[in-house]
């Protein structure tokens, strides 16, 4: 069964009944220095237990569903582990997850890449995470909630999932597109948060925060040109997105697959990983 790919206040008000709907909580939260230097990041399991979307679990993108042991925040987890996380949430065959978080939807897309890099298609995200849901007029809960055991099965795609590698090889290669999703200043390189400033050479450019309107994401439409101007969608190139963390990176590709582009590769590791290692090449201006 298809499922749209993003639902608003509405629709899942509407929705709401219906026993094979698993709602999920990514949020996640991000502080950025004003200035140079790294991000401060904390689960928002906290935030969830205070107010959600009454059904609503919890989906722990920081801890439960990283792996903890890798260099990078946020890199995902081995199939199995996720496949264990994602049953436990209630996730499985029959389901149709709906993912929101309570910020600018880059934990939902990042949650909704998990799924599908693990084979998983019935996915929507909410459009406008929690803000939208409440200013609906929506209730909310408070506490934990939680679905009955599922069984997850994981089928991974190995081409949503790009590493250090192929990002390297990909610089000189005229048939795939990188494109960094990240704010003006780091693209330039005015300003640095990773280990050393800049992008990765050939980056094309497309900041995520150019896909929100006043209530969550712009319409496909409105963000076609962005893609475009970035060589983002011609059907004969490759894409791989990145960020910092493998994160708002998810968001581009998101939009990519409302635009019929569901096979974007996301850098995992990003600038968090490619800009610590000195042998590796970053431009700026």
């Amino acid at each position: 069964m298809s499922h749209p790919l993003l639902v608003d206040a509405a629709w899942l008000h509407e929705h709401l009944g219906d026993p094979a709907i698993r709602i999920l909580d990514a949020t996640t939260f991000l502080t950025q220095p004003e200035g140079d230097g790294y991000y401060d990041v904390e689960s928002g399991r906290q935030a969830y237990e205070k107010a959600h979307v009454p059904g609503a679990v919890f989906a722990d993108l920081l801890h439960d569903l990283a792996d903890e042991t890798a260099a990078t925040t946020f890199t995902a987890l081995p199939s199995a582990e996720f496949a264990a996380k994602l049953g436990a949430l209630g996730v499985g065959p029959g389901t149709h997850v709906v993912i929101y978080d309570q910020g600018l939807g880059i934990w939902a897309t990042r949650l909704w890449w998990n799924l599908r890099y693990e084979g998983f298609d019935d996915i929507s995200v909410l459009n406008g995470g929690l803000p939208a849901w409440i200013q609906a007029g929506n209730e909310v809960k408070t506490g934990v909630e939680s679905y009955a055991p599922a069984t997850f099965e994981a089928h991974r795609r190995p081409g949503l999932f790009a590493s250090k590698e192929d990002v390297l090889a990909a610089i000189d290669d005229p048939a795939t597109v990188l494109v960094n999703s990240l704010d003006k200043e780091t693209f330039e390189g005015t300003r640095q948060t990773y280990a050393r400033p800049g992008r990765i050479p050939s980056s094309t450019h497309v900041p995520f925060p150019a896909l929100l309107g006043e209530a969550g994401f712009r319409s496909a439409e409105e963000v076609r040109p962005l893609f475009e101007q970035a060589d983002a969608l011609d059907p004969s190139k490759n894409v791989i997105t990145y960020c910092g963390s493998g994160i708002a990176a998810t968001g581009l590709a998101f939009h990519l697959a409302r635009l019929g582009r569901p096979d974007v590769a996301i850098y995992d590791g990003s600038l968090t990983e490619w800009a610590a290692d000195p042998s590796l090449p970053l431009i700026t201006g």
